[in-house]
């Protein structure tokens, strides 16, 4: 559910997708990361946010890098730890990643510390102090967007329970109407907060992620068919897949393919 790890040095790296939530800090030194299909440099007291599911690897470290991975149910109890999480947009589902500078190294360090010590202790209620410190490292990374002068984004839980539930099912193919019915909602209130937050409708919301996800299946599942990761993205016909996702990035599957394989 939570891990916390160094990383001393690395010349190249395997592609990677966990279904956890990372916090990547270079400590010291300096980074060249790969997420997705967008390749990141960190340096000194610069850190990155990987979404669950978004494929990454290191193609260069010199110095040393922390590593922070958790699970989504172990942070999250209420819908107020969910905003949290995705506050100010740290953790995107569109691939948004960013490069984040942190100003408060020694609090940050610190945090980074009680964590470590709390993981390898274990003391009473140890899970308890876990969440404490990390919605606190959270908070110190939203800070670090403000002070720079992002804007301040609020996103609402139930759009929140609306992407993980959409980026959980891609081989289910909900509809608009199924996802509206297991979120206890309407498909009216979920446009709602679609145009609120993204200017897009909820369907388009839909796609955005399926279009997404097809981009990671394509570049680092290249032993795969196009019709297998058609099929494993909710599409009963492969030749429909190539026309969605051409329409949606101007390029066929194979040409995407073709185009960004490692």
């Amino acid at each position: 559910m939570i891990s916390l790890y160094t990383l001393n040095g690395v010349d190249s790296d395997k592609p990677t997708r966990v279904l956890r939530y990372k916090l990547i800090w270079c400590q010291q030194g300096s980074a060249s990361i790969v997420i997705d299909a967008q390749q990141f440099s960190l340096t000194e007291n610069e850190l990155v946010s990987i979404t669950s599911g978004q494929v990454h690897y290191f193609k260069e470290i010199i110095g040393c890098i922390r590593v922070l991975e958790f699970t989504l149910d172990f942070i999250c109890k209420d819908e107020n730890d969910i905003e949290l999480i995705f506050h100010t947009g740290l953790f995107c589902h569109f691939g948004m990643n960013e490069v984040i500078c942190i100003y408060e190294t020694e609090k940050f360090e610190g945090l980074l510390n009680a964590i470590d010590i709390e993981l390898s202790t274990q003391p009473y209620q140890y899970h308890i102090a876990l969440r404490t410190y990390i919605e606190l490292l959270i908070v110190e990374v939203n800070r670090a967007k403000i002070a720079r002068g992002d804007e301040i984004w609020k996103p609402s839980a139930l759009f929140l329970y609306f992407l993980e539930l959409v980026r959980n099912n891609f081989s289910r193919n909900y509809s608009l109407v199924d996802i509206a019915a297991i979120l206890n909602t309407t498909e009216t209130k979920l446009n709602e907060l679609a145009k609120l937050h993204t200017s897009k409708t909820a369907q388009n919301v839909i796609y955005s992620l399926v279009v997404s996800e097809a981009k990671r299946l394509l570049i680092y599942q290249s032993h795969r068919s196009i019709k297998e990761i058609a099929f494993e993205l909710g599409f009963s016909d492969p030749f429909y897949f190539s026309n969605f996702f051409k329409k949606h990035t101007t390029l066929s599957p194979k040409d995407y393919r073709k185009a960004y394989l490692l």
